[in-house]
């Protein structure tokens, strides 16, 4: 793979330096001058290092199981009584936010670049997180001086005017009270928290990752129930993320460290069966 198509294929796909950096081994500085053209005679074992993690990226992406269009028709024939109600919903990375909101309340999905993505009905451990740890934002923001707005899925977060992606993040916070509207949260999220479970941590992990970057998140945590760990990315500062044992109580940075979020409400459930 030359230099040209490796950069062509970051752009095509948004794969981030960080996540290339974890896969090649090579520090970000050092990826950032040579796809900014200011190495001008990368090392031979580098590229091949970079091909080796493009391949790695790749492998993941293309494995990412997107929305299956059996189940959608099945679904929606058990609820028209007509196997044709979902004809035109049969093009993978063509679907728009119009497609979107023309589904039964019964299919729940996310949509993301034109792809549907079916949403499972989450597991108990999930439940559980999520709900405690809403409960510690949702008490934060309820006496807190600033205005912040806090919600938990499902709640349709659209993250631009024309872009074909329409998220349901676990939990957000919003600053800006104009971007909470009837419909959905209009424009991206000051902080977003997703739980990953087994069927959803490749899409948190890269696909939502870049969203939110891209969109303009300035916080992503990710909690990984299984490692016991939480990964937070602050964009403001760097695409490196932070990663936490879940032992303490961790500031969100979103608030200026006014409201920290304590793990050990979730510990009780962590190793249950």
């Amino acid at each position: 793979m030359t230099l040209e198509e490796m950069k062509k294929k970051r752009e095509e796909r948004s794969y981030s330096y960080s996540m290339l950096s974890n896969f090649a081994g090579i520090p970000i500085p050092t990826i950032q001058k040579i796809f900014h053209g200011d190495t001008k005679s990368p090392r031979y074992d580098t590229l091949l290092a970079l091909e080796r993690a493009f391949n790695r990226a790749d492998s993941i992406h293309d494995s990412v199981i997107h929305y299956d269009e059996k189940r959608i028709r099945k679904t929606n024939a058990a609820i028209t009584g007509d196997d044709a109600f979902h004809d035109r919903f049969v093009r993978q990375g063509l679907y728009t936010l119009e497609d979107y909101r023309s589904l039964p309340d019964q299919c729940e999905v996310e949509l993301i670049d034109g792809f549907f993505y079916d949403m499972h009905s989450p597991r108990v451990l999930h439940q559980l997180i999520v709900g405690e740890l809403f409960r510690q934002i949702a008490n934060f923001t309820l006496t807190s001086e600033i205005q912040y707005t806090a919600l938990m899925a499902p709640v349709d977060v659209q993250l631009g005017p024309n872009e074909p992606t329409m998220l349901h993040p676990d939990i957000l916070i919003v600053c800006d009270p104009e971007k909470v509207q009837k419909q959905c949260i209009f424009g991206a999220p000051d902080f977003v928290l997703e739980v990953i479970s087994p069927s959803t941590q490749r899409k948190d992990f890269i696909i939502k990752l870049h969203k939110y970057e891209s969109a303009g998140v300035r916080e992503y945590w990710i909690l990984d129930p299984y490692q016991e760990k939480l990964l937070i990315y602050d964009f403001s500062r760097t695409d490196i993320p932070a990663i936490h044992d879940l032992d303490r109580p961790i500031p969100v940075n979103t608030t200026a460290g006014a409201l920290s979020i304590d793990p050990k409400y979730i510990a009780k459930w962590l190793h249950t069966k």
